[in-house]
């Protein structure tokens, strides 16, 4: 049914906005479209949810606010988010569109990748986190999918957001995610932050150094157990020789414990540079065997959280009728089975399997650890008294027991009040939107909780406003954990580029880049300018404005088109004058030409005659020397046949009078005769 959906949706127009052209890729939550957003002329990324998503309410507000703060994330290895929106049944996220593969393309086609590579690969993504952890976001969904390769070599990791909106949303209590890729604190459904995202990085860097991921198994609540109760091993295991110090990174990011990993993308960052540096070029080219190719893979789940880790069946224990894998790509675990639902369940300590860490070569950093904490434990036992209290004095040791009581019951007593009412009892956010900061400040010290402010950019709330906070309002924490404050900054702005003087089509490609829109298109002549050039803009460049503000333009048609005025037969000055009236200029010809019908000094002919020119443009005039004189034979006494004839040749009109009706046929007289006259003049014949 889904895929209907995903067909209708090619070739429509979304919101009157988003022209679709082809599906991209789909996954467990949405699928997603090559699109055109037809207002700023653009290709973007358009991801639709699936049905059951659109359909939620609480789902689509949580959205529409995770789809906010990931817009205010700008970076270049982050994927920004454009829009998003609600059109009847579809419910979508405009995102720029990556035009390339991703980083689960690479690892299918190449398998294991040499360390130089992998790092390479890894360490944008980690600088993108970094960014996004700095700003008080956390992906929750970090996989190869997620990371994408442009045709350019830019590396961006995206889907910022989604992942927390609809595992917020799911009444069940059900956790969306890549099974393969969840931290262990995820998969319990305790609180997520940045040291989840490493995690899941860890194991992302395992698989690519290998070509396969840590854990593995027949249904996904298998791979979910091992992320709880597992350890990630340390990648030389399957590739031997690798650095000792790429073995640490991976243990360190993938640590089960969240309080023994890098505290967020920026701290991890840093020590993957270091690495990066000072590994030799030998560690860093080694290549993996080549028997090793790319693992399984896991989709996007719904599992269920485990809030009890021994609770978790054993990887080993068959629930039901067996299926294949690929016939169940996407399993749904219910957040609270019952019993006659739910396979028998037994603790995992009776039916796990131990698996000691395996030997792991220090390096020279890990050793001077080892020998600090060496030092230090030494230390400890010489500070530790090894006699015993004198044996034999029953009141010492009553007093003894008495003391120990008592101050049991008071640590009783205190973690009673800090965990019931002091700053360790738990408290609900409240809302903060919309507040100055004096208000939410004292809003959340009233509730009592401590804050701190982040100035953010936002297009909507004004600026010194709190935008919301993190965790955000109706969250459940405890009341020591610190609630930061996003306050508005207003819209972020740009300066306006540039665009007079150059063409239309430079103009839109320069609008497009700055993700601004164009606006109204005027056209009007320029005598100096060439037809299609931008002559002003409005705003003018260098105004701040934000993303999507409407440029006008002004663009020149060229110069005006003057029409040529008809002056022959006109005396030349009086010509001329008409000429320069018109915005043109007037030519004399040097060399006149006689013309039987326009008299001396007048303008015989002009080029052109008709037509239009620009200003300035040049009319050729040329003037009459008058008619021709030509002189006149006399034909009398000649027939008047022949004389017609000649005459007519000389250019002259001949009239013939008859008298006695002309019977002989000869001219008897004649008018004009041997005299010279103008070219064309009449000749008057008088015939017998």
């Amino acid at each position: 049914m889904q895929e209907n959906v995903s067909d209708r949706l090619v070739g429509t127009l979304v919101d009157n906005r988003y022209a679709v052209q082809s599906k991209l890729a789909r996954g467990g939550m949405s699928t997603v479209y090559l699109a055109t957003d037809q207002r700023l002329e653009r290709d973007v990324a358009l991801k639709v949810l699936h049905p059951h998503l659109a359909t939620d309410d609480t789902f689509l507000g949580r959205l529409g606010r995770e789809a906010k703060s990931a817009a205010r994330l700008s970076h270049a290895h982050v994927v920004g988010v454009l829009d998003q929106g609600y059109d009847g049944q579809t419910a979508y996220l405009v995102m720029e569109y990556i035009k390339g593969h991703t980083l689960r393309d690479v690892i299918n086609s190449k398998g294991a990748l040499p360390p130089r590579l992998a790092l390479a690969l890894i360490d944008p993504v980690v600088e993108g986190l970094g960014a996004a952890h700095a700003a008080g976001l956390i992906h929750r969904d970090v996989k190869p999918e997620n990371v994408l390769i442009a045709d350019d070599g830019r590396i961006k990791i995206g889907d910022f957001g989604l992942a927390r909106a609809v595992t917020t949303s799911t009444s069940t209590g059900a956790l969306i995610g890549t099974v393969a890729y969840l931290s262990p604190e995820l998969v319990l459904g305790k609180q997520a932050d940045a040291r989840s995202d490493i995690y899941s990085v860890g194991i992302m860097l395992y698989e690519m150094i290998t070509g396969q991921q840590p854990f593995d198994g027949e249904v996904p609540i298998q791979v979910a157990y091992h992320h709880v109760n597992g350890t990630v091993g340390p990648p030389s295991d399957l590739v031997p020789g690798l650095a000792g110090e790429v073995d640490e990174l991976v243990q360190w990011c993938t640590a089960n414990d969240p309080e023994n990993r890098p505290v967020d993308g920026n701290a991890l960052l840093q020590e993957l540079r270091h690495i990066r540096t000072n590994l030799t070029d030998s560690e860093l080219d080694l290549q993996p065997p080549a028997a090793l190719a790319a693992g399984p893979q896991h989709p996007t789940e719904v599992i269920a959280r485990i809030s009890n880790p021994t609770a978790v069946m054993s990887p080993f224990s068959h629930p039901g009728p067996q299926h294949r894998p690929e016939e169940h790509a996407t399993s749904v675990f219910p957040a609270t089975p019952h019993a006659q639902q739910q396979p028998q369940m037994q603790p995992a300590a009776e039916h796990a399997p131990f698996f000691p860490p395996a030997a792991v070569p220090l390096s020279k950093r890990a050793q001077r650890k080892a020998e600090r904490e060496d030092e230090k434990a030494r230390s400890r036992a010489a500070a530790t008294p090894v006699r015993n209290l004198r044996e034999g004095n029953p009141r010492r040791r009553g007093a003894l027991w008495v003391v120990i009581i008592v101050i049991a019951a008071l640590l009783a007593t205190g973690a009673g009040w800090f965990f019931g009412m002091g700053p360790g009892s738990p408290g609900t956010v409240p809302p903060v939107a919309n507040m100055t900061v004096a208000q939410a400040q004292q809003l959340l010290s009233d509730a009592g909780f401590q804050s701190r402010t982040n100035d953010v950019f936002d297009d909507d709330v004004p600026s010194g406003l709190v935008v919301g906070s993190q965790p955000e309002a109706g969250a459940e924490i405890r009341k020591f954990q610190p609630v930061a404050l996003f306050v508005s900054k207003g819209p972020q702005l740009f300066g306006l580029p540039k665009l007079t003087g150059k063409s239309l089509d430079q103009a839109k490609d320069e609008l497009n880049h700055a993700e601004m829109a164009l606006g109204n298109i005027t056209e009007q002549f320029d005598e100096a300018v060439a037809a299609g050039v931008v002559l002003t803009q409005d705003p003018v460049s260098g105004t701040p404005a934000r993303h999507g503000t409407p440029v006008n333009l002004t663009v020149s048609k060229g110069p005006q088109p003057l029409p040529v005025p008809a002056v022959v037969g006109q005396d030349q000055d009086d010509a001329v004058k008409v000429i320069e009236a018109a915005g043109l200029k007037a030519v004399v010809a040097p060399e006149t030409v006689y013309d039987k019908t326009v008299p001396k000094g007048a303008v015989a002919s002009q080029s052109p005659s008709s037509g239009t020119l620009t200003r300035g443009g040049t009319v050729t005039l040329t003037v009459s020397k008058g008619p021709k004189m030509v002189k006149v034979p006399s034909y009398i006494g000649k027939q008047a046949s022949e004389a017609r004839r000649e005459l007519e040749k000389l250019g002259f009109e001949v009239r013939v009078n008859n008298i006695l009706g002309g019977f002989f046929g000869t001219v008897r007289d004649q008018d004009p005769v041997n005299k010279d006259v103008p070219e064309g003049s009449l000749i008057t014949l008088t015939v017998v």
